[in-house]
């Protein structure tokens, strides 16, 4: 038997912890400050009945003063009652807000690396950050509000009957008109535009961001037409979805408007009738009452269709955290294994990415051992990056294993697993720090003197120098920035610093320039000496000397063996040479005429 998913409400409370008491206090305050607020109404009524009885002279009239200041009184009641409720709310609100975050942040940490490749910090941060926002309004705002709604149509129904109830019964019908126009107006086929909205407004933000990280290069090759077409189409997209939605509600906006406001011109003719039966002052007394309590059940109708927006939202930001939270986390292995050396060994891995419609990877079998060098070669999207993913567990092998030291990966502790290999990947990431603190983001424990001896293994000494501050110079702060290849070496010298005992190296020159690329193939020396490594390279220079070289083509291993070899075999390999060494023959320059 299904069990009823709860709904997101019940959901965002679970949340709460120990402020779940402070968010029912605030509604209950807040339910008693409506009814509260609906005491003056009566006094007003009071007064109104005293003065007419009394007219055209007031000093019969009674208890004037006495019922405004009841009426004041039960105002100023209200008002503390609903400041008390929502300093509840709005406390606990924000203690669930970063409750969420924070079990938001703590699943992702507990996601396979992979994810992270495929999902941008930006995107990430919006459904996280911004969808626990849209919780607060709820809770802050609009679940108070409905605590109110809920108890005061009660209380208001007993008033509106009380005095009159053919006055009463025409309110009732605006009210109930008003109602059934915005459940028209909100339903159907507008249900679901809350959710369409959403996802236009990440696309559009998605493609605004894209077109301002690209202006440099459309501003160079002049393309600037037709790189705003994908933002431009973000954009009328958007601007279309809104204008059906705003022509799709017009009739019912405006409908509900005239309802919610429109009670009044019932009443005059009401009133009329009803005067003439003979009761004149009764009459209108009963009318002021009427004329000024309308238009606060017309605010209450209100209420309810800004709190029907609210929960619209806060089901689209559940929704939105669920594409996190119904991620599988990484497995951690219940028994923990030692590995017994540095060996990195596949065997029979098969890898297909979620969505994929082929295998990455099928039946690949290698060894890495200790001390040894071996590199990955082939075609872009021949597997090799994702080879090496599945080592520190970015992804885990659909099937085969792959063991470090004779256990398999999903068995390591994943701390242990870190700590035993270190990862230089082409696309460099650096914090904006101190270089200090970017190098020691691999071991925190190091000393500075450790640090800048990593830094000088990994070649960065001139780096070092030019800098106005040295070390401790802030990077991507006050015009400090560094070029691919000076990055580069900053990784490697973390790698350095890390020390770990097996090195995988994932294009490491790719952003290099050729004096760049010297330093780094220099500091490669200090950083694999003695290490088993597993290298990725399109650069086919710098695995020449490799002692195994395995060449994936389509997913699969096509050949392998050393690189002289592999250029006897006059296979993929060899053609892969041929290219790369009339690639670097090549000059620029004019063709001799014949």
């Amino acid at each position: 038997m299904n069990q009823k998913k709860p709904g997101s409400l019940a959901r965002i409370l679970s949340y709460a912890g120990g402020y779940r008491k402070l968010t029912i206090l605030g509604c209950v305050l807040s339910a008693l400050s409506a009814v509260l607020g609906l005491a003056p109404y009566l006094c007003v009524w009071l007064v109104a009945r005293s003065v007419l009885d009394t007219w055209p002279g007031l000093n019969g009239a009674a208890n004037l003063a006495r019922w405004g200041w009841t009426a004041m009184w039960f105002a100023a009641c209200s008002i503390l009652l609903y400041f008390a409720a929502l300093m509840s709310t709005h406390i606990a609100a924000f203690r669930t807000a970063r409750n969420i975050r924070r079990a938001a942040m703590t699943h992702v940490l507990k996601l396979p690396l992979g994810f992270f490749a495929g999902n941008q910090s930006g995107r990430l941060r919006k459904l996280i950050d911004d969808n626990a926002g849209l919780t607060e309004d709820l809770l802050a705002h609009k679940l108070p509000d409905l605590a109110a709604t809920a108890v005061t149509p009660a209380a208001a129904v007993v008033l509106l009957f009380y005095f009159d109830w053919r006055m009463g019964c025409l309110c009732l019908l605006t009210m109930a008109l008003a109602l059934l126009s915005m459940r028209l107006m909100m339903g159907g086929k507008n249900a679901g535009f809350f959710h369409r909205y959403q996802q236009e407004i990440e696309r559009m933000s998605g493609e605004a961001v894209e077109y301002v990280r690209g202006i440099p290069v459309v501003k160079m090759f002049q393309q600037t037409v037709y790189s705003f077409k994908a933002f431009y189409a973000a954009i009328r997209d958007y601007s279309d979805l809104a204008s059906q939605y705003a022509m799709s509600c017009r009739t019912g906006q405006t409908c509900f408007l005239t309802f919610i406001n429109g009670g009044f011109a019932l009443l005059i003719p009401a009133a009329l009738l009803i005067a003439s039966e003979g009761d004149t002052r009764t009459a209108l007394a009963n009318f002021i009452f009427y004329a000024l309590f309308a238009p606060a059940c017309g605010q209450m109708i209100n209420r309810i269709m800004y709190m029907s927006e609210a929960v619209m939202e806060a089901d689209e930001a559940i929704g939105r955290l669920d594409e996190i939270l119904n991620r599988q986390p990484m497995r951690e292995p219940a028994v923990q294994k030692r590995p017994v050396n540095d060996a990195v060994v596949f065997d029979h891995v098969t890898f297909t990415y979620p969505g994929a419609d082929r295998p990455a990877l099928e039946n690949v079998s290698f060894s890495v051992w200790p001390g040894q060098v071996v590199a990955l070669v082939g075609p872009s999207g021949g597997g090799k990056t994702t080879a090496a993913s599945l080592i520190p567990r970015f992804w885990d092998a659909d099937s085969g294993s792959v063991t470090v030291g004779g256990v398999d990966v999903r068995e390591l502790d994943s701390a242990d697993l870190m700590r035993q290999v270190a990862f230089v990947f082409q696309d460099s990431r650096l914090f904006k720090e101190s270089v200090l603190e970017n190098i020691r983001a691999a071991r925190p424990d190091a000393s500075r003197k450790e640090v800048l001896a990593a830094a000088y293994a990994a070649r960065c000494g001139d780096i070092l120098e030019k800098l106005p501050q040295g070390l401790d110079t802030v990077v991507g702060a006050r015009g400090v920035f560094l070029s691919g290849g000076e990055q580069q070496r900053i990784a490697l010298a973390r790698a350095v610093l890390k020390d770990a005992p097996i090195v995988v190296l994932d294009e490491a020159t790719a952003f290099a320039d050729p004096e760049n690329e010297y330093q780094i193939q220099k500091a490669f020396e200090s950083l694999t000496r003695n290490k088993t490594v597993l290298m990725i390279a399109h650069r086919l220079s710098t695995v020449q000397n490799a002692d195994h070289i395995i060449v994936l083509s389509g997913g699969k291993i096509a050949e392998q063996g050393s690189h002289s070899a592999l250029l006897q075999k006059n296979g993929v390999y060899a053609a892969m040479w041929a290219d790369y060494q009339r690639s670097a023959r090549w000059k620029v320059g004019k063709e001799e005429a014949v």
